[in-house]
């Protein structure tokens, strides 16, 4: 079956329904698949639970889908960048499932994995264990998570080839090749797409067998959530 389609709205447009599961990948701006994030917003679907590492800032990346007011929940394990998110929190418009960080990637790695949950000591005796199981292994008391398997995941790769396999570039790898997995339906946009054959495959991150539709990313801007730079020191002339 041919995974490439024409662009990111022709991609979703028999996948989404309302009231799913989103996985998005990405780590703030960087390796977020902003394109299919903008199909969505478009397709018009409501009532999403999204998890990703955090949802972007206002106007930008996930962001764009609070202000549309299309989601119900929220995954996440940091927000504090979105102001309109807090706003829809505060108000009672969102429902926000915190998890520590390294907790909600090995929620994902497990729901690709087939693992239906796990131990960890991570948030034992805060907020984050109120109301989950816990166990006690070798005298060390462990919470139980359960691993999470999305509807639907959306990642950004830097490189493709036609065949859904994917290469991620420096810190966009970020949390892409662990949604990959995650998803029931996996949906990959590539800045670059090549044909079979053509990638290294001791650089192949995540393989295709994941991957069940692809589309061209857009070329744009590649965003930066706070820029922070230093004053040069004066040249003498």
């Amino acid at each position: 079956m041919a995974k490439l389609q024409h662009s990111a709205a022709e991609a979703l447009q028999d996948i989404l329904r309302d009231g799913q599961t989103l996985a998005v990948g990405g780590f703030g701006l960087s390796g977020i698949p902003a394109d299919l994030i903008e199909a969505v917003r478009d397709s018009g679907v409501q009532d999403l639970t999204i998890v990703s590492n955090n949802m972007g800032i206002d106007g930008k990346g996930l962001g764009i889908l609070i202000e549309s007011g299309q989601v119900r929940k929220v995954v996440a394990s940091y927000v504090g960048e979105n102001k309109v998110f807090a706003e829809h929190y505060l108000s009672g418009r969102l429902e926000v499932e915190f998890t520590p960080q390294g907790t909600l990637a090995e929620r994902l790695r497990a729901g690709g994995a087939g693992i239906p949950a796990f131990y960890t000591r991570t948030g034992v005796g805060t907020l984050v264990a109120e109301g989950k199981p816990l166990e006690e292994f070798d005298g060390v008391t462990y919470v139980r998570e359960r691993g999470i398997v999305a509807d639907v995941a959306l990642v950004h790769a830097h490189t493709a080839d036609t065949d859904g396999n994917l290469i991620y570039r420096h810190t966009a790898r970020n949390f892409n090749p662990v949604v990959a997995t995650a998803g029931k339906v996996t949906i990959a946009e590539a800045e670059v797409i090549v044909q079979p054959g053509e990638l290294d495959p001791n650089h192949i991150v995540t393989p295709g067998v994941y991957v069940q539709r692809l589309v061209q990313a857009s070329n744009r801007t590649k965003d930066i959530e706070q820029r922070t730079v230093r004053l040069r020191a004066a040249v003498p002339a």
